[in-house]
């Protein structure tokens, strides 16, 4: 696999994790919305979003190592989960929850740096001439 095509691919696991930290969020959201599985619509499209986000984590995965993608998009989740759950249900925003996110979005941001640059490292070992 070429330097370019190795980076596209590491490319794509990133789009396929944001869009699974998405689905992440809707999940959460919406198992709130649930009132214990008791509603249908919202009970349909939790399990809808909690399924496809399992499936689109495991397509960003098979690029991204798991400690990184499972962490981030967890950490996206859980952020995301957050800022909506105060916008949409209302739920207090603290000091202490705005600083946390700083943290976990700092932590995200220094795992994708980390693995883009662990990539490129690869890419060129392995397109080095060997003795």
């Amino acid at each position: 696999m070429s330097s370019s095509s190795s980076a596209a691919s590491s490319s794509h696991g990133w789009a396929w994790l944001l869009f699974s930290s998405l689905l992440e969020i809707t999940f959460a959201l919406g198992t709130e919305a649930t009132d214990g599985f008791t509603r249908l619509w919202p009970s349909l499209l939790t399990v809808a979003a909690a399924s496809a986000g399992i499936y689109t984590l495991s397509q960003a995965l098979k690029t991204i190592d798991v400690g990184v993608g499972y962490t981030v998009w967890s950490g996206i989740g859980g952020v995301g989960t957050v800022v909506l759950g105060t916008v949409v249900y209302g739920e207090p925003m603290t000091v202490w929850k705005a600083l946390a996110f700083v943290l976990i979005i700092g932590g995200a941001l220094g795992l994708r740096i980390g693995d883009h640059r662990a990539a490129r490292k690869a890419a060129a070992a392995a397109s080095a001439p060997t003795a």
